[in-house]
């Protein structure tokens, strides 16, 4: 039986944690205690909760994070539990989603997760909570690449690297959002799903080479990587264009190679960030912005979800579903 405390209101939750690095079958579902906000938090009921190629990255390697346990999960969407002190853009009773402060405030993919109220925003109605949970880290990372970093405006040409994955899908639609002319790059398989996204012109990496087939861009968006794709998406923009990688590898070097052919090269980390939130909840708001679902899962299922992540050949993010 469950522990609750005075109010009746369950003391723990379920969660899936680790507690050694390696391959999928180190997730565990164990009972831990429910957090409770603090000053300027919120406590959420998770609904549903995305993945993204971090999670995988993070429960291999440690990455940010260092040794285990510890509870990954940086998206999240669900219903307000608990205010903390002095929270006043939300109440309990609000629909909520956003991405926990990257990369230390991690945490999502469980029941109950506490969260800076002003990392969330609202929900937009016509998103379910899957919906919800698939778009904030992705979201985020392809928003403040293109629109903060990039500066990208209307009728610029841009080209998108994994045009059909996570992040990748979502940037096709804020380019388009901004008026951009989008050039991706995916193989065939994924192309119908990238034409009906909105996406211009179309390059087969397996079949081209995308250096050859894309000329004057603008921005191009990396989440590809390695030496050799760089110094090549470079050679594809016009002078004074930018190349912005969310691979964290090199930039002193990057930014020296950019400066040599007259444009700029800069690598991003995502953040945590209102504004820009409230920016990809607007899209959603107008029909402009929607994540493609490749695949939800239940929390106790996890593993098989990391399982399918690490394939690299999803199209769209992959969903933890709380109901």
């Amino acid at each position: 039986m469950r522990q609750t405390d005075t109010s009746g209101a369950a003391s723990v939750m379920r969660a899936i944690s680790q507690d050694e690095l390696g391959d999928p079958a180190v997730l565990k579902e164990v009972e831990l205690e429910r957090p409770q906000p603090g000053p300027s938090e919120v406590l959420v009921q998770v609904r549903a909760a995305g993945l993204n190629p971090t999670d995988w990255k993070h429960r291999r390697y440690g990455a940010f994070l260092g040794n285990p346990p510890f509870v990954l999960g940086w998206d999240v969407s669900g219903v307000v539990e608990a205010t903390g002190l002095g929270v006043t853009v939300h109440k309990p009773g609000d629909e909520v989603f956003g991405m926990l402060p990257y990369p230390y405030g991690v945490g999502s993919h469980a029941e109950y997760v506490r969260a800076p109220a002003r990392a969330l925003v609202r929900k937009p109605e016509q998103l379910s909570h899957v919906q919800a949970g698939a778009l904030p880290l992705a979201g985020l990372t392809a928003w403040q690449a293109l629109v903060d970093t990039a500066g990208l405006r209307a009728g610029q040409r841009v080209l998108i690297h994994a045009a059909a994955g996570g992040v990748g899908h979502l940037a096709v639609q804020i380019a388009k959002a901004r008026g951009a002319h989008v050039t991706g790059t995916a193989s065939s398989g994924k192309h119908a799903m990238l034409r009906e996204l909105g996406t211009d012109e179309l390059i087969d990496y397996r079949e081209t080479d995308f250096a050859d087939a894309a000329r004057d861009m603008d921005v191009v968006f990396d989440t590809v990587g390695g030496a050799d794709h760089r110094t090549r998406s470079l050679r594809t923009l016009r002078s004074g264009g930018t190349l912005v990688s969310i691979l964290l590898e090199e930039p002193a070097a990057l930014a020296d190679e950019a400066a040599r052919l007259g444009v700029r090269g800069e690598v991003m980390l995502v953040e945590a960030d209102q504004a820009g939130m409230s920016a990809v909840a607007a899209l959603a708001e107008t029909g402009r912005l929607r994540p493609v679902v490749a695949g939800t899962f239940a929390l106790a299922d996890a593993a098989k979800a990391h399982e399918a992540g690490e394939t690299g050949r999803t199209a769209g993010k992959l969903v933890l579903d709380l109901g």
